[in-house]
């Protein structure tokens, strides 16, 4: 610990992004990137964009990008919020919508940067147990809080709430903001972002890292009342008013305007992972129900990280958590056909051979 950090800073647990070696080739289903490249839109927007005007700052406002998500999810502009991906967002969100004073909820098994978020601003949390199978229960939401914020589909466990459950929290919580983050909804849920004009408490935030190839990019995007937009520029505002540079801005546009694109590949990602789960089936697994570019799966004779460690030793990353309920399972990106055609080999190899 540095003599120079504050109290803050030595209490903080970071989060901790999936592994990025580079001491070979690997195979790499770790870490959720789309397999697939971005739109040739996109590149040529990109292509375009890189010129003379990058010695000016980007629009602050980001009003082409505004303009076209607005356009695409069918709300005013004044409903749309972009950011530097959506994990920017949702740390702007915390502390734009939660106090100090009351608890805020979100699943036990979840995406680990919510308490990252939750002990860096100074918020109470508490987590609530997903069932046997990781399911969230609605009802489990339906108490007094401060704050709900829910993934879903949610990670790393791949499991997708239906919209009516959704619902049921959302009534109950009216007086607080639920975060609902959407960042693999693309791939086959029903996105929340239609209910936000029934619920002024409802923030949907999306990413374009997912679904439109674009994690290298680093742009997301929130859906929500003009009020809860207005209070995450508040927050923006306090940091940084140039979030997203000129090239971020011109491949966005042309990602979300390229649908073809976009349907296209999630078509493959879909098809692929249902194929991968009947093989991983055929060898003993069992895999959650994914709605996302992931799955989550566990075999009940071989130990998990023991499975890691060993399809890492042949070239294939996936991801291993060591946490509680959650440490006999892999969670595996999607990658392309041949790519997960290499995965399944290997692991038939390491399962038949232990």
């Amino acid at each position: 610990m540095s003599k120079y950090w504050s109290k803050l800073t030595a209490s903080l647990v970071p989060y901790v992004p999936g592994e990025q070696p580079k001491d070979r080739s690997y195979i790499k289903l770790n870490t959720n990137e789309n397999p697939y490249p971005p739109s040739p839109k996109v590149i040529e927007a990109i292509q375009a964009a890189a010129n003379e005007d990058l010695r000016l700052y980007p629009d602050p406002t980001c009003d082409e990008l505004v303009e076209t998500l607005a356009d695409y999810f069918g709300y005013p502009k004044d409903r749309i919020f972009v950011g530097n991906g959506s994990d920017e967002i949702l740390a702007f969100a915390f502390p734009a919508f939660y106090s100090a004073d009351k608890r805020i909820l979100f699943p036990d098994v979840t995406y680990t940067f919510y308490p990252v978020y939750a002990n860096l601003y100074g918020l109470k949390y508490e987590t609530v147990p997903t069932d046997e199978r990781f399911r969230i229960q609605a009802s489990d939401y339906c108490v007094p809080n401060g704050g709900i914020v829910l993934p879903n589909p949610n990670a790393p466990t791949a499991r997708y709430m239906l919209v009516d459950q959704l619902k049921v929290i959302l009534e109950a919580n009216k007086d607080q903001v639920v975060i609902v983050d959407e960042a693999y909804i693309d791939f086959g849920g029903q996105s929340a972002v239609p209910f936000v004009a029934e619920y002024p408490n409802l923030l949907v935030v999306q990413t374009l890292s997912k679904s439109r190839s674009l994690a290298g990019l680093r742009v997301g995007m929130a859906v929500g009342h003009p009020d809860l937009i207005e209070g995450l520029n508040r927050i923006k505002n306090s940091f940084n008013s140039y979030t997203l540079d000129r090239l971020a801005l011109a491949g966005a546009v042309a990602a979300i305007k390229d649908r073809k694109y976009f349907e296209e590949t999630n078509r493959k990602v879909v098809a692929t992972r249902t194929r991968t789960v009947e093989a991983l089936n055929e060898l003993g697994f069992r895999t959650i129900e994914s709605e996302a570019n992931f799955i989550f799966t566990t075999h009940p004779e071989r130990s998990a990280e023991e499975l890691f460690l060993s399809l890492k030793g042949k070239g294939i990353l996936v991801r291993y958590f060591n946490k509680p309920r959650i440490d006999q399972y892999l969670r595996v990106s999607i990658g392309t056909d041949d790519e997960m055609r290499q995965f399944l080999e290997v692991l038939r190899d390491i399962v038949d051979n232990a």
